[in-house]
């Protein structure tokens, strides 16, 4: 019997995101998101790790980026980007589910 791969894609993404804590979004469903800022080569990318990280905890790592740069809320547009609470545009470049940790990684558009 073939075993099923542990690294699915997803196709149903958050229909928003909201800051709760440094570091941490929650989703509609309350589930809790762990950010990372990922620049490379001059694109600004975020991954999101969604698992149990309650709002203040210590020992989650902080951003690099401060609040004014990170956006306090990211709403679903259009299926396969975010519009962020400071008007730009993320497209989502990965979401996929691996065992019981679900990933997404959004990058800001160049328009943005």
């Amino acid at each position: 019997m073939a075993e099923l791969p542990s690294n699915v894609p997803l196709t149903s993404q958050p229909i928003y995101l909201s800051i709760l804590g440094p570091s941490v979004y929650e989703d509609e469903n309350q589930r809790t998101w762990l950010h990372l800022v990922m620049d490379t080569e001059g694109v600004l990318r975020v991954q999101l790790r969604q698992g149990d990280y309650p709002s203040g905890q210590n020992g989650i790592p902080t951003c690099q980026l401060n609040s004014s740069t990170m956006p306090s809320m990211w709403t679903l547009q259009l299926g396969s980007q975010y519009l962020d609470s400071m008007g730009r545009f993320w497209r989502i470049v990965h979401h996929v589910k691996e065992d019981d940790m679900e990933e997404m990684i959004l990058e800001l558009m160049d328009d943005s």
